[in-house]
């Protein structure tokens, strides 16, 4: 018997920490399976579903083990929940000296140098935002971490933290004459020598794997690599494992170079010029495309004249930059940090010009993709697969790999998900949730809807909506596939609860934070929140005030995504099947995440509402509702009416 029989059993260390817990034959059995994986190194794929408590399933092993663990998470949220909630309690309960760091990416810490610097230059645009770097000034002398996380009165897009914190780009590494004050370099210090490492996947991809600025140190020294939210890596990876050029790095870049020219190479007029021509260059390149959050594939573009004639303008402006760069190199560590970034962009332009990335192997194949956003344009290149490039990381020192969350599998099948990351040597496990979802969740497919891709599709999912909103007194999320659809939605609701004259309070996705909203949707109580995409997942919200999630349709990526249809190409040319193989399976693990929104505790009740009618009259429908947790079905409003009245609540209130 394993010592872990003991921890998570009822008289355990786990019952007497912590108030209400209950063993979990899921939580023991996950744990032991990952006690062996990091015994003998082993690669160990594992779908929990909510309610199996997967985050202690993998600490309480990972803490146990003796060796130097990393553990990588989705989101800096859970990054900080695991450093400061979870990880203290279970060290604390097991009795174990382990030394646990948090580490996150550079823009998350306070840089004195920069700071330094923008107090002195004044470049702020309002007086709320000067004011803003005066706190983060007074929090920089009194805080030990100088995490931003930890100085709540300065909101998280103030434009003051962009001045006083550093980017890859803009740091002046051990040339800084801060360096000793530097509170990057104090949290690497700190990672080097714990045993385990709190980090989220982007830091993991953009530090460890391609051992940007010293931090491979880290992978080489551990034993293991626990990702959690592991349904995020494969579009991470193919974020870091491609390459990416943004107007907003052009502009920063002349902007810090125009300020070091000032300061240290006063007499050399002709840079300030060349950078005057840069930042122009960098912002007509974004005007040359008459779009606004769109994506396009690069061939498109560079085969209009305007966009084509403006690259080259700007490759020759950036040149032109670095050219003078050089010429004054030697007078500050701030000029030659700007010719080295000036540098690594010309190489980046041409190389996304030519197609042809750094350091790719032979064979591989890349999609060059634009995105355009409102005031900014990126030049994008993504690997059309991950799994070689991924497979390569995995071998060499032996460690244990785990990876885990709620949405890897496709019903209880994990080949999509180890193909994409070329791990199909992987031993694979499942375990459903522990919650009773047949007596306490209701999964309504509506009848009557027309198709999805119909004109009036989503005035028609509102008036289908609308009544059931009615019986569950709002306390809903209703969740869209695009931003278009979700701004549709809530004019349609708006409208609805107008003409009703009740008092349901409407949410919108975009109008705060989506912290700020999720604390007015638990307060309000009866709230209707629209939205999109960030709400699908990493959202917990227990008890009644969350009560019915309805979600407009299958969420497929839109056909004309530049990045999936190249990708769709590639399947298709190797003779296989590109719906049944990526599309379909991608889509499954998506709605999985919307539906995981609604069941958050043993005592929670509600209704997951799917309105897209493809559930039903399309065979692969029956994949997806397959793959979802076990609720009673219906197709009648009449029994959403009835669960509701249950549960205390008339729906013709």
């Amino acid at each position: 018997m394993s010592p872990l029989d003991d921890v998570f059993s009822a008289s355990g260390p786990l019952a007497q920490a912590i108030p209400g817990y209950r063993p979990r034959a899921q939580q023991l059995e996950m744990a032991l399976r990952i006690e062996a994986a990091l015994r003998e190194n082993r690669v160990f794929v594992a779908e929990a579903g909510t309610g199996t408590g997967k985050t202690f399933a993998y600490l309480a092993p990972a803490l146990r083990s003796g060796g130097k663990i990393i553990v990588s998470t989705g989101t800096k949220t859970l990054q900080d929940q695991l450093f400061r909630r979870d990880l203290p309690v279970l060290r604390d309960a097991l009795k174990v000296g382990v030394t646990v760091a948090l580490l996150k990416g550079r823009a998350n810490y306070v840089c004195p140098y920069h700071l330094e610097r923008a107090m002195s230059e004044g470049r702020l645009a309002s007086r709320t935002e000067a004011g803003h770097l005066r706190t983060i000034a007074r929090f920089a002398k009194a805080s030990k971490s100088g995490d931003k996380a930890d100085l709540d009165s300065v909101p998280e897009n103030s434009a003051a933290w962009m001045l006083a914190t550093s980017t890859r780009d803009n740091c002046l590494g051990q040339d800084c004459p801060q360096v000793k004050e530097c509170f990057v370099l104090n949290a690497r210090r700190e990672a080097l020598s714990a045993d385990l490492v709190v980090v989220n996947h982007h830091l993991f991809f953009a530090d460890v794997m391609l051992k940007d600025d010293g931090l491979g140190e880290l992978l080489p020294a551990c034993n293991a690599v626990i990702f959690d939210e592991a349904h995020q890596l494969p579009e991470v990876a193919g974020l870091f494992f491609g390459q990416s050029l943004g107007t907003a790095q052009l502009v920063e870049l002349a902007r810090d170079a125009r300020d070091e020219g000032i300061a240290a190479a006063k007499d050399y007029a002709p840079l300030q010029d060349a950078v005057r021509l840069l930042d122009k260059a960098a912002r007509d390149l974004r005007l040359a495309v008459k779009a606004e959050n769109a994506r396009f594939p690069g061939e498109r573009l560079t085969a209009e004249s305007d966009f084509r004639d403006s690259l080259d303008t700007l490759e020759k402006n950036l040149t032109g930059v670095l050219r003078h760069l050089e010429a004054q190199a030697g007078r500050s560590e701030g000029i030659d940090s700007c010719a080295r970034r000036a540098g690594e962009l010309v190489l980046r332009l041409k190389q996304w010009r030519s197609a042809d990335p750094a350091g790719a192997a032979a064979g591989e194949s890349y999609v060059r993709w634009v995105e355009v956003f409102s005031q900014a344009l990126a030049l994008n290149m993504t690997p059309l697969s991950v799994a070689d490039i991924f497979r390569r990381q995995l071998e060499g020192h032996p460690r244990a790999w785990i990876f885990t969350s709620a949405t890897l599998a496709v019903g209880g099948d994990f080949s999509h998900y180890c193909a994409e990351l070329g791990l199909e040597q992987a031993e694979t496990a499942q375990w459903g949730s522990p919650f009773e979802y047949e007596a306490n969740s209701l999964l309504y497919c509506p009848t009557g809807l027309p198709d999805p891709n119909a004109p009036d599709y989503h005035d028609a999912v509102a008036e289908t909506i609308w009544p059931a909103l009615r019986a569950s007194q709002g306390r809903a999320f209703v969740l869209c596939t695009s931003l278009r659809a979700m701004r549709r939605m809530h004019e349609l609701l708006q409208q609805r609860i107008a003409d009703a004259g009740i008092e349901m309070p409407l949410l919108l996705q975009g109008e705060g934070s989506r912290s700020e909203l999720l604390e007015r949707f638990r307060r309000l109580g009866n709230a209707v929140l629209v939205a999109s995409q960030s709400f699908w997942e990493g959202v917990d919200v227990r008890g009644e005030a969350l009560s019915l999630v309805a979600i407009d349709k299958l969420p497929f990526a839109p056909p004309d995504d530049p990045v999936l249809a190249a990708r769709i190409d590639h399947l298709k040319k190797q003779g296989r099947n590109a719906f049944f193989e990526y599309q379909l399976p991608r889509t499954v693990i998506s709605m999985k995440q919307g539906a995981g929104r609604l069941i958050r505790d043993e005592s929670d009740r509600g209704v997951l509402m799917i309105c897209d009618p493809r559930l039903v009259s399309k065979p692969y429908g029956k994949t997806v509702w397959r793959s979802l947790p076990p609720m009673r079905r219906t197709r009648d409003i009449a029994e959403v009416e009835a669960f509701f009245a249950a549960a205390g609540l008339d729906f013709a209130a």
